[in-house]
């Protein structure tokens, strides 16, 4: 059985980035009910017993029954991308990346500010809802991509990109805040997002 990854910092403690009704909301009603939702599904499917998130998500052809496969795609998905989401946000975040990731960012992009730039470009171009990501190839490069829905990299590149970073721009994720202007929601993201979890993550991808 799945479980939410716990929170490291109170509902509150984003504002006013991030406010609490939009924490408790996101977290406690929509991350919950894709946890919840992809259990269910997969108390149908025993032969996936002890697999990794990861590894469901990057071989979902291995559900024969298209009506499953099509709930644990939506749910799996749903519930890998919003425990990384909440696992990069903090109330000290902010502060740019140092040592291999910023020397990699350099690499990749140039400068930090035009990562920035370029992410925030990809999230703001979404239509509808989806996601922006900045990964890890195998070679160490940095990556950047989008997906609908709740599609991640594991499941669009077959485990070749190992997701970094993610950046919600369901509605859900800023609507109570922000209303339909999501290029404020993306500003405040990048002031809670804690640039050292990113690099941990990218040390161990």
């Amino acid at each position: 059985m799945f479980e939410q990854a716990r929170l490291g910092y109170d509902f509150a403690a984003l504002e006013p980035h991030i406010d609490e009704l939009t924490m408790q909301t996101h977290y406690g009603k929509h991350h919950a009910g894709y946890t919840n939702n992809l259990n269910k599904a997969l108390e149908k499917l025993p032969e996936l017993a002890g697999k990794s998130i990861e590894a469901i998500l990057t071989n979902l052809e291995a559900i024969e029954d298209p009506a499953l496969r099509t709930v644990v795609r939506n749910n799996g998905g749903g519930y890998y991308n919003h425990n990384l989401y909440f696992a990069i946000l903090s109330p000290q975040g902010g502060q740019p990346p140092q040592g291999r990731l910023a020397e990699q960012i350099n690499a990749d992009f140039g400068s930090f500010q035009e990562l920035v730039e370029r992410l925030t470009a990809t999230a703001a171009s979404v239509f509808g809802s989806g996601w922006a990501w900045l990964s890890k190839d195998p070679s160490g490069k940095l990556v950047i991509t989008s997906t609908p829905n709740q599609d991640n990299p594991l499941m669009t590149h077959g485990g070749q990109l190992i997701p970094l970073l993610g950046i919600d721009v369901w509605e859900h994720a800023y609507y109570l805040k922000y209303k339909n202007v999501r290029a404020d929601y993306l500003q405040a993201f990048f002031k809670v997002l804690d640039w050292g979890e990113v690099a941990r993550r990218y040390e161990q991808a």
